[in-house]
């Protein structure tokens, strides 16, 4: 049942942010797709990671990609606690461990929605955005 849950998990909420970056590259650059350059005279190099010019914006950028993912993590346990109360059947332990997955679920997303306000305003304050 444990590797169930882990295989339906891995591939509906990892596997997105793994191949969404393939994605969007592709969909970006007719170049790739279909192998013809149009203009010989202007060959660039595009930045791969889009317009971060400076280690501060790529470090923001960073930030925010870990804090989506913790705070979908975060999100998740407080479903779980939610079914894990439901499902307790009065059972006062079951109850009270949905109780306090559902309250330290809350306080997690309480704390990750202040990281990224924090990063947001400090990352925006040294790019000068």
């Amino acid at each position: 049942m444990k590797k169930i849950i882990f295989i339906l998990f891995f591939t509906f909420f990892i596997t997105p942010f793994v191949l969404m970056p393939i994605v969007e590259v592709g969909a970006q650059s007719n170049e790739t797709v279909t192998g013809k350059i149009e203009n010989q005279g202007d060959k660039k190099l595009t930045n791969p990671l889009g317009n971060v010019t400076s280690p501060q914006l790529l470090i923001g950028k960073i930030i925010d990609a870990i804090l989506g993912v913790v705070g979908s993590l975060a999100l998740l346990m407080f479903v779980y606690g939610g079914i894990t109360w439901m499902t307790s059947a009065g059972n006062p332990e079951k109850v009270k461990k949905g109780t306090d997955i559902l309250v330290w679920s809350a306080i997690g997303l309480v704390i990750i929605f202040s990281a990224y306000g924090l990063t947001r305003v400090l990352i925006s304050g040294v790019a000068g955005n």
